[in-house]
């Protein structure tokens, strides 16, 4: 299975701290809208501010995305818009949106396929597995994340890597089905695990088999595309 170019909350290439706030209090918003504003019965919700809190986003800030999505505050229309298409070397890539400004995003997202190729929707959506994705990591360096997913019911687990994590502890990226993602996300929490992300998104199906000067080249493009404003994830089958 290929892995996500990309994992949920990683933020490694965003240029401007202001744009990775921005971005945070982007999925808070809309974490608090779509499920019930409170984080302790959303999942998705919980682990946005736990990102957020991680890197430093202010309290009121994050109450105030909270209060925003629930339609306390003045009210963001974020849409979700997803993009398909390819990067060089015929990487299939999905790019996930969150915009309050349809025709902007097209156009910025035109843009910046100029170095790949940007498809119809459906192009490549074909080659990607629609997964629940939580990820997390435990204190406890010898917990078995296999055993914890079998009993958490999660479908797939994924380790991540050790230099990602604190000394001394295991982490993994537990896939499960898309109506599975919250009741994963609490058994895990319940067990010790912190998590660190949980969301809906996309694994591809296969890897694309490039050399590491193209690889070099694919994620210069990807970083790209991740550091404009209105982009919330990206996939790729790297």
């Amino acid at each position: 299975m290929g892995a996500q170019w990309k994992h949920a909350g990683r933020i490694a290439n965003a240029s401007k701290k202001g744009a990775v706030i921005t971005k945070m209090v982007k999925e808070i918003t809309v974490a608090a809208k779509l499920g019930v504003p409170d984080p302790a019965h959303n999942a998705r919700l919980r682990a946005a501010i736990e990102d957020a809190r991680k890197q430093s986003v202010p309290r009121d800030t994050i109450e105030r995305a909270i209060k925003r999505g629930a339609g306390l505050l003045e009210p963001v229309n974020y849409e979700t818009v997803i993009y398909e298409g390819f990067a060089p070397h015929k990487v299939p890539v999905i790019v996930e949106c969150l915009t309050e400004n349809r025709n902007r995003t097209a156009s910025e997202v035109r843009v910046l396929f100029r170095k790949g190729q940007l498809g119809a929707s459906g192009a490549v959506a074909w080659m990607f597995d629609r997964f629940g994705i939580v990820e997390a990591s435990h204190k406890d360096g010898s917990i078995d994340p296999e055993g914890a997913a079998i009993e958490a019911g999660a479908q797939q687990v994924e380790p991540l890597d050790a230099k990602d994590l604190p000394a001394g502890s295991v982490g993994a990226r537990f896939l499960t089905d898309p109506t599975d993602l919250d009741t994963v996300s609490k058994y895990l929490q319940s067990n010790g695990w912190d998590i660190t992300a949980s969301e809906l998104g996309y694994i591809a199906k296969n890897k694309v088999e490039i050399s590491p000067e193209q690889r070099k080249e694919v994620e210069e493009f990807l970083g790209d595309i991740d550091d404009n404003d209105d982009v919330h994830r990206v996939y790729a089958a790297l």
